[in-house]
Parts: C-alpha cells; structure tokens; sequence
C-alpha cells in the first residue's frame, strides 16, 4: 500500500499539539532515558516502541475505564486505547526528531458488522526514504505486533472480505473525529460510542 501524506512539508510530522506534546516534561524526560540507553536513532525508535507496546496496557486488556488521549497522560497513567498509545509513540518519536504520523485502519467484526477505527503510526527514519508502519497497540493472545522496518508486523492486518479497509493517508495530527471522541468521553463505555466505525 502506497502511504500519502496529508501535509507535504515533513516538518508538519515533527510538530507539538495537544495530543502528541512531546513539549511535556514527562515526554522529555522519558525521551531522555531512552536515548541514553541506546546508541542510535533506529534503536531509540525500537526502545520507544517497546515502552509504548508493553508497558501502557490497552485499557480493554487492563479493563480500566479511563479514557487518556494525550501523551502526557498516557505515560502518567500508564493506561490508554490504541489512539491515545499511537499518540505517545508519536510524541517520543518527535521528541527525537523522528517523524511520525498518525495513520488508521477500518475494522470489523469477525461477522462482517462495522467495528472500530483502529489507530496506529508510521515513521519514518533518517536514510530511509519510506514511510514504515508501526502498531503500538499491545500484544495478547492473536495479536503478536513487532517494531519492523521490513516487513509490516500490525496487530491486525485487515481483511477486505469483511469490508476492513487500510486508510493510505498519514496524518500530521489526530484525526478530528478520533480525537473529539477521546476528548468528550468520561469513560470508555461512552468512548465506544463516540468514537468513528470509519472515516
């Protein structure tokens, strides 16, 4: 799949908002620790994956009903769904002066109903020429997601029998209707509710 950028100027995937605020002390800090403990730039995006994937519970897996949706928070509360763990990642990426962006799935039921829009990033490293998807999201049995330049390694690749689609465009910042469900949701039950089934 052909990945297109929203905004063509790279410097627009290097940026601070309020969802990827990689200004935040807690962001900066936890750049800090890992840049220090590896020793270049494609080790340090590995290490910022790792940390996202495995030590910030998917909330479904975690059963927490709390709803994060920016970085900061995410790292506080060690808790957030796949946008607000793509927005970390995404954060401690350009806290690093890596370009990330924010990229979706459509995903289904296994019947074939609509389910939800399923959010993951790309980056894209120094000397490589591409754009490479990475999917924070969190392993449990069935889903066995990995940091690879190479061969994409998603939790979920999708099926198009059943309607599931991947999303080419690469966004600079949150997509307005994922973040708008995140931002007014007091809970997850509310969340689910909010959030799109497609965009």
């Amino acid at each position: 799949m052909e990945l297109t950028q929203q905004v063509p100027d790279i410097s627009a995937y290097l940026a601070a908002d309020d969802a990827i605020d990689h200004e935040h002390p807690l962001v900066r800090d936890t750049a800090a620790r890992l840049r220090s403990a590896t020793t270049d730039v494609h080790s340090y995006a590995e290490a910022a994956y790792c940390l996202v994937r495995d030590t910030v519970p998917h909330s479904v897996d975690s059963g927490d009903m709390r709803v994060t949706w920016r970085a900061s928070d995410v790292l506080a509360t060690r808790n957030g769904i796949c946008h607000a763990k793509a927005h970390t990642l995404a954060a401690l990426l350009r806290a690093e002066g890596i370009p990330a962006a924010l990229c979706y799935q459509a995903l289904a039921d296994d019947d074939g109903e609509p389910g939800v829009v399923h959010g993951l990033i790309a980056l894209r490293l120094p000397g490589r020429n591409r754009w490479h998807r990475q999917d924070p999201r969190g392993n449990k049995p069935g889903v066995d997601a990995q940091f690879s330049l190479d061969e994409e390694r998603l939790a979920w690749p999708v099926r198009p029998e059943l309607g599931e689609v991947d999303y080419p465009t690469l966004y600079a910042a949150p997509h307005p209707a994922v973040l708008r469900g995140l931002r007014t949701s007091a809970d997850r039950g509310e969340l689910w509710r909010a959030l799109p089934t497609a965009l």
